[in-house]
This record gives C-alpha cells, structure tokens and sequence, in this order.
C-alpha cells in the first residue's frame, strides 16, 4: 500500500511541476511573441494537476481498497493528460 500511494504521490508532485512549467511556457510565450501552449493545455494541466492532488490527499487519508483505487485514479489522470496532450 505504501508503495502505490509513494508512486502516485510522486506522479501527483511531477503533474503539478509540469503544470507551472506549461504556465510558465504560456506566459514567456505570450511576452516574447511566440506561440506557446495555448489556453486550452494550460487549463487541462492545471485540472488534472488539482485533481490529481485532491485524489492524493484523499488516497492518503483513507486505508484499503480506497485508498488503491484512488490512487489508481491518480495514475490513470497522469495517463490521460500526457496521452492528450503531450503525445497526440
């Protein structure tokens, strides 16, 4: 249990670095006249990075089958963002 709560902890810590590096992209970007990530990514990245944050709090917090499936749920959004957003 330790084990799987570690590593989707450290996934849930790398979704919310990788968002501010995708603001702060946007934000050079659009001083610097360049494109950048665009608002639509900005927002998918700073959703599942509260959400996978949320879900680790909670995954945290609770014991058993829970706490797997929570944190199951925090892989999986890491998952579905980098899929979408990254290799599609």
């Amino acid at each position: 249990m330790k084990v799987v709560r570690g590593l989707s902890g450290s996934i849930a810590a790398g979704l919310v670095v990788l968002a501010c590096v995708v603001v702060g992209a946007a934000m050079i970007g659009a001083r610097r006249g360049f494109p950048g990530p665009g608002t639509e990514s900005v927002g998918w990245h700073i959703a599942i990075a509260a959400m996978a944050v949320a879900a680790q709090v909670y995954s945290d917090r609770k014991r058993g089958a829970t706490s797997v499936a929570v944190a199951a749920l925090v892989l999986g959004a890491a998952t579905f963002l980098l899929w979408t957003q990254w290799w599609s």
